[in-house]
Order: C-alpha cells, then structure tokens, then sequence
C-alpha cells in the first residue's frame, strides 16, 4: 500500500483488521508520522504487521521490515518480563525483601524495601547522589556497590515516584543475584526470551548489528515539547534539582554518535532497541498462556491483578501527576492511561511506542516510531492505531 509518492507502507493485516492499516496510513498523512512499525497478536496469531515511512530523516532511506528502534521506556515492559520468568522458575518472590536476595541492598534505611515496592516505583530510589555516567553504568560490580549504598529520597513504600533510569539497573542487580550463571538483564533477556521466541529486540545491542537495520530518532522542537508537556512539566524537566530531571540522568547513554545507538552497553529502563514485531510477539505470549517460556499460571495471574498504591496513593512524585499506576516492572492499565481491558499490562516510552499485553481479550500489541511526539499520556498515532484494533475485535468478557 502506498500513501503518496513519498511514503510507502509494508506488510499485511489479515481479513477484518484493515481498520487498522487504514489507521497506520493515516498517521503519515494526518499525524505527522515519519517512520514507524505496528504489529498485533490475536489469540496466539500475527493479525497485523505494518512498517512504512522513513527510517532516517536526514537521508530519507526507507522502513523496512527488519529495521529496528530504540524504544526508551517500553524497554521497562520487557525487562520487567526477566523478573516474571525468574518468578515462574522459584527464584523470586515478589513479596520478599530484596535483601534477602541482595544482603548488601540492606542499608540507608531500605532492609524493609520489598521486591513489590521496588519494581512499583515507590522504593523512593529514583536518582543516584553519586555522579553516573557510561563507565560507571558499564561496570555492574562498581554500579551494584553505589546502588546499594544509596539511601532512599523518603521511607520506602509512602510514595510513588517513577523510577525513569535507576529501576533497570536495580532489576538488573537482582536478576544477577538469583540468576545461577549470575547473567545481567540484557544477557538473561537475550538468552531465556529472544533466542527462543526469535525475537529482533536487544535490551544489549551487540555489534553484529548494522547501522542499516537501526532508526535515528528525530526529535520535536521546543515549542512542540511545550506545546505537547504544558508548561508545569516543562519547567520542572528544565530545572537540573526537580525529581524528574534527576530521574532521567543517564537517559542520553544508549546513544552513540558513530554507531546510532551503543553497543554491547545495557539501560534496562531505556535502552532497548528492537521491532513492533517482537515486541508484540514477546507479550503475546504472555497475553496467551505463556507456554512457550513455561510460565507459570500463578505468575501470569499475580501481572494481571490489580496494582497495590503506595500508602499516599498513586501521585507520582516525579510525574507531578495522579493515577498512573505501576506494579512489578510494568505500568498498568487505570483510568488515567487505559490501554487494553481490565488487567492488561505493559510500558510505554517517551516519544510515542507502546508495547502490552491484553490477557483478557488474548492481546500483544507494540507500537514503534523514529519521531518522537510529546504527549504524557498516549500519544495520538499510537492511540489511533489502538482505537482502529479494539474496533474489530469482540469486546473482552
């Protein structure tokens, strides 16, 4: 399908879901899309695979269907995936003391913090004191000892604060702790989930990846982020001592000038790169049983449930805002940002994707794009596409 001489679009959508498609091609002409990939599970099938646009403003070479992006936080949906199958084998229970796991984690006053707190962002350990940058985060024996020793911004479990940055590299701490060959995330993510799901994400991109199969990110202007933020939370991003400017330290790591995106280097919260397919494929096993991992039914049942607020609710310290509501690793559907049906699970990522798992009505669902947009709770194409599927699909019961 081509939208104009400029803009041609890949892929196939089987019968009944061409809303969808009609939804993707509107995006470029309407939404100010300029490359992007959508795909969806139904029930165990591949019902949409859609790319198109531009993978690269600046020479305008075109999407094609392997190419891959970095996906900020949706990054956090699949990390958080490591957690659930280290859960599924015993060797994590999500309402013990990461310390049990971490005997160092115990200081500054986090003994008590709960592997639940920690992965719901209310551990109060969203930024570092200590400086961070690529060579730190790079080496996990040095990393592991600073996280350890930071002491919590207020008593753990009493507030909500986005961990934007930090969580990945707590997850990734204690996977390596209950992992038996002691693997960071991204190494335990490649072996136990993408190698035997075939999936084209990477929360380590390793060298053997072309610069031609990866998206360069373009990003808005300052009125656009105005605009797209309002101005309360552009003012507090611009201010170097607001929560969430100290949240997002280390944000700029995952990009290389020379290569588009570092190598061999792992962000658990925001550096994955990969396709809308994978990550569609990845939570539509999770949306659909989870055999093919071996995931347990009590683990699959304990995502879906209802995610338990912090003692002074879900208002987000670092946000600046009520409802989002978080619970181990993933972002939950609420009323503040409804995705899927009741239970549904996911993360999205600055700019625009998304990616979720639907078990109610047997739904995995990913959005990817190369632009990035500036709204805080669903950005429009990603929304028009979402509208498009829950249109054809028979409502969950």
């Amino acid at each position: 399908m081509t939208t104009s001489p400029r803009i041609h679009i890949g892929g196939q959508v089987s019968a009944g879901f061409e809303a969808v498609r009609e939804a993707f091609a509107e995006n470029f002409a309407r939404r100010h899309e300029l490359g992007g990939a959508c795909c969806v599970y139904y029930r165990g099938e591949k019902v949409v695979d859609l790319w198109g646009g531009v993978r690269d403003q600046a020479s305008g070479e075109p999407w094609q269907e392997d190419t891959m992006v970095i996906v900020y936080s949706t990054t956090k949906g699949l990390a958080a995936m490591t957690l659930a199958l280290a859960h599924s084998r015993g060797w994590l229970d999500y309402e013990e003391r990461v310390c049990t796991y971490w005997p160092e984690f115990a200081q500054n006053g986090k003994e008590k913090v709960t592997v639940r707190q920690l992965l719901a962002h209310q551990a109060g350990l969203f930024a570092l004191d200590e400086q961070a940058d690529k060579n730190l985060v790079a080496d996990t024996a040095r990393l592991a000892v600073v996280l350890a020793r930071q002491k919590p911004a207020w008593e753990p479990g009493t507030r909500q604060a986005y961990h934007a940055i930090t969580l990945g590299y707590y997850e990734s701490e204690l996977l390596r702790r209950i992992d038996p060959q002691q693997r960071s995330l991204g190494q335990f993510f490649q072996d136990e989930i993408a190698t035997p799901l075939g999936l084209d994400f990477y929360i380590r991109l390793p060298e053997s990846i072309p610069n031609a199969r990866l998206a360069s990110i373009a990003r808005p202007g300052l009125l656009e982020m105005l605009r797209g933020f309002g101005i309360k939370f552009f003012l507090q991003a611009l201010s170097p001592r607001s929560n969430i400017t100290r949240a997002l330290v280390g944000s700029q790591f995952p990009h290389d000038e020379q290569r588009i995106y570092a190598r061999n280097f792992e962000m658990p919260s925001g550096g994955g790169v990969g396709t809308a397919r994978a990550i569609a494929r990845a939570y539509s096993v999770f949306a659909s049983g989870g055999h093919e991992l071996r995931l347990r039914p009590e683990t699959l049942q304990l995502l879906s449930a209802p995610a338990i607020p912090a003692t002074h609710g879900f208002y987000d310290e670092c946000m600046g805002g009520d409802g989002v509501q978080f619970a181990l690793g993933f972002m939950k559907h609420c009323p503040v940002w409804p995705f899927g049906s009741a239970g549904s699970y996911g993360s999205p990522g600055s700019g625009g994707s998304l990616g979720f798992a639907d078990p109610k009505a047997g739904i995995g669902y990913a959005y990817v794009t190369s632009q990035m947009g500036t709204s805080l709770t669903g950005d429009p194409r990603e929304l028009a596409l979402r509208n498009a599927l829950y249109s054809v699909i028979p409502p969950a019961t």
